[in-house]
């Protein structure tokens, strides 16, 4: 079991958006927030931002709000991004190529430490009249090998539908840890295996629900 067991999903969500707001306040020379602020700047109440907070212990002083230092390593001690994590991404097509370049990983120890491909020939010329090689491009056959030498914890897929569940079962048979799937189609895997499905049109439809209704 976890540090902190059975912390609804909603609020690590909340977590997120709390930590992205804080840095923000901090980039402006801010020392001190209120749960107020914070509510307002993440479009929730400040009762919500109190209860989130209480989940993980007493990190303000009544009165005074939250220290923004100290509210910052706090989250990201729960989030558990205090460290590196080590990500593959696997199919550099536009979203991977976009992927291998996003700057905000590294604020939030994300690193990207290789990238694969069922034709990494043809994608590394791409890749380099583009924006260059950020990371290496590799073969997907050698992912195992590589996962192994390099650390790697988490992969991305970023493949046409039809061969995401191959690339999540090479992934496991890796021993990855985590899998973040940008396929639109969801793929599974053992229980041990932490598995987030993101589907772009599954955010749309929640959207033109609440545009409709």
């Amino acid at each position: 079991m976890g540090k902190y067991p059975k912390i609804p999903e909603a609020t690590i969500r909340r977590l997120s958006n709390y930590l992205k707001c804080i840095e923000d306040l901090e980039s402006k020379n801010e020392k001190v927030a209120s749960s107020a602020l914070l509510a307002s700047m993440c479009n929730v109440n400040a009762a919500q931002v109190r209860k989130d907070f209480a989940y993980f212990g007493e990190f303000g002083i009544r009165g005074m709000g939250y220290n923004i230092q100290e509210l910052r390593n706090h989250i990201k001690e729960i989030l558990g991004i205090n460290r590196e994590w080590r990500i593959a991404v696997v199919g550099i097509g536009n979203m991977g190529s976009a992927l291998l370049v996003y700057k905000d990983f590294l604020k939030q120890n994300y690193k990207i430490v290789a990238a694969f491909d069922i034709d990494p020939v043809k994608v590394i010329g791409h890749i380099s009249e583009r924006m260059g090689r950020p990371v290496e491009i590799l073969h997907i056959d050698t992912l195992k090998e590589v996962v192994d030498a390099r650390n790697i914890e988490i992969g991305i897929i970023t493949v046409p539908p039809q061969e995401a569940q191959k690339v999540a079962d090479q992934l496991i048979e890796a021993n990855i840890k985590g899998i973040l799937n940008f396929s639109p189609a969801p793929v599974r895997a053992p229980d041990k295996i932490k598995i987030r499905n993101l589907f772009f049109t599954s955010a749309l439809d929640n959207l033109i629900y609440y545009l409709t209704n």
